[in-house]
């Protein structure tokens, strides 16, 4: 079902910009920033916030209250970033992981690389170091499960990032070398309680940087094929413990030329909401591989049921083109740092923090837009990467418009209810 880009599927509300956003913390350093939008960055009862400070070149994570605004010190590291997926400018083997971060909402506890320990900090700063990772794998994201009891640390064969980065972007095909060389990602998960390896899955080929277990069912982990090539079927996975399967396949509208980004659960862990763009009328290929990122056609966002059935897009109004995140809220509700623009926005990326209803079965979005966010979105940390307080009373996201990287807070909870 797909709602065509010139048919009135989108409205959009009269208040707009109205709500103001509020500092968390003052930063220090080079700023601060939420953990990567597939991880909450909020305790269980919305009452203090984990976030990534970098001070001197040395990211750590840090806590706030947000009654209070008081701020603590949860982690001590002194040697830098982690090399990882999206740092590739980082040290090998060494330093703190900023990919790495997964907080347990519920009992209050980060797990995080440092170097190849992984590590777990409680709110009052008392550690302790679960295992240890293999020193020929690169990292990526992590994943929590809910309830706390399982942790799963996507790793590949280092040699995939063993190349040449100008401005932190590889000039290679990461994705093109995994699949001629054979190199294989792995899905390693641990126990939370006593480090134990529980499992280790290959995937052989293939490039994986985000896991995010079901919030329903710890069986069940989502996870992507990175930067790859045909990239409208290879992107989103899903693996149940014993097979692993595509959740987004040719038909229906849905092309191989199609580019799809940024899959995640829905709150009820019944459905996966992914973005993306159509491939259009001329997508780029290379040497006969449609290429990553390719689709110049209209934007959409998605949904199918966690077993790929019942597959829904809805295409975007023709000049929401700016790149950006989706987050799922409470019920249907998703919030986004992009696509949404009023004229007189400057060129580039997102400006906006945008609150979205779609409703599936009409094939239409109802956009609530919140406030400027003024990101310059310069580099990865930069990135909104707007999300939802537990209650979905308000919105949290990063952003530079200070000069300085910050936390920023805004309410939103008259727009939910």
């Amino acid at each position: 079902m797909m709602a065509l880009a010139d048919e009135p599927a989108n409205t959009q509300s009269d208040a707009r910009g109205a709500a103001e956003p509020v500092r968390v913390a003052a930063p220090q350093g080079a700023g601060d920033q939420l953990l990567y939008f597939t991880s909450h960055s909020l305790t269980a009862d919305d009452r203090t916030a984990v976030f990534i400070r970098e001070i001197d070149g040395n990211p750590n994570l840090w806590a706030c209250d947000l009654t209070t605004g008081q701020s603590r010190q949860l982690t001590r590291n002194a040697d830098g970033y982690l090399k990882s997926y999206v740092y590739f400018d980082g040290r090998r083997n060494e330093g703190f992981g900023k990919a790495s971060v997964s907080l347990d909402p519920e009992f209050g506890r980060a797990y995080y690389l440092q170097g190849l320990e992984l590590r777990c900090v409680e709110l009052n700063g008392a550690s302790r170091t679960l295992a240890t990772l293999r020193d020929d794998e690169a990292s990526a994201f992590t994943h929590v499960s809910h309830g706390g009891r399982f942790l799963c640390v996507p790793t590949t064969d280092a040699r995939a990032l063993d190349g040449e980065f100008k401005s932190n972007k590889p000039t290679y095909d990461i994705d093109r070398r995994v699949r001629e060389e054979g190199l294989n990602s792995y899905l390693n998960l641990f126990d939370t309680r006593t480090g134990h390896l529980l499992h280790r899955e290959t995937i052989e080929r293939e490039w994986v940087t985000h896991v995010q277990f079901s919030p329903r069912n710890p069986s069940l982990i989502l996870y992507n094929h990175e930067w790859a090539s045909d990239c409208g079927v290879r992107r989103v996975w899903l693996w149940d413990g014993q097979a692993h399967r595509p959740l987004r396949t040719e038909g229906g509208g849905r092309s191989r030329g199609d580019w799809v980004c940024h899959e995640m659960w829905s709150r009820d862990g019944k459905s996966v909401i992914y973005h993306g763009r159509y491939a259009g009328t001329d997508p780029v290929t290379d040497g006969g591989r449609l290429v990553f990122g390719a689709g110049n056609g209209p934007a959409f966002i998605g949904r199918c049921h966690a077993y790929g059935a019942d597959i829904t897009e809805i295409a975007l109004p023709e000049k929401y083109t700016r790149y950006g995140h989706f987050t799922a809220g409470n019920g249907d509700w998703l919030v986004t740092d992009g696509y949404y623009e009023e004229p007189g926005d400057p060129a580039g990326h997102g400006a906006w923090i945008s609150m979205l209803m779609p409703d599936w079965n009409q094939g239409a979005i109802d956009w609530l837009p919140i406030c400027r966010h003024g990101s310059s979105w310069k580099s990865q940390d930069e990135h909104p990467h707007p999300i939802y307080d537990h209650a979905g009373q308000s919105i949290l996201f990063n952003s530079d418009v200070s000069g300085t990287r910050a936390v920023y807070r805004v309410a939103c909870g008259e727009q939910l209810n």
